[in-house]
């Protein structure tokens, strides 16, 4: 049984790893500012945060629709 896991999470990862790599990045990219608004919110550190960073937050925002649903077979 777990060894069926392991192999659809391989899978998955050989299919989605060009969008794993892009949240990653973008996330990676977003380190800084979203340490800042977790740690002190206000609505200037999230426009500064979107005005700065428009690749990374659509890609975050649009990145559910990227990913390839696998077939069970």
């Amino acid at each position: 049984m777990c060894f069926i896991s392991i192999d659809r999470l391989f899978i998955y990862i050989k299919y989605n790893w060009l969008q794993i790599l892009l949240i990653t990045l973008s996330i990676y990219d977003l380190r800084i500012d979203l340490r800042i608004l977790i740690d002190f919110f206000t609505l200037s550190t999230l426009f500064y945060t979107v005005t700065e960073h428009p690749l990374a937050i659509t890609i975050l925002i649009t990145s559910p629709t990227l990913f390839k649903k696998i077939n069970k077979s």
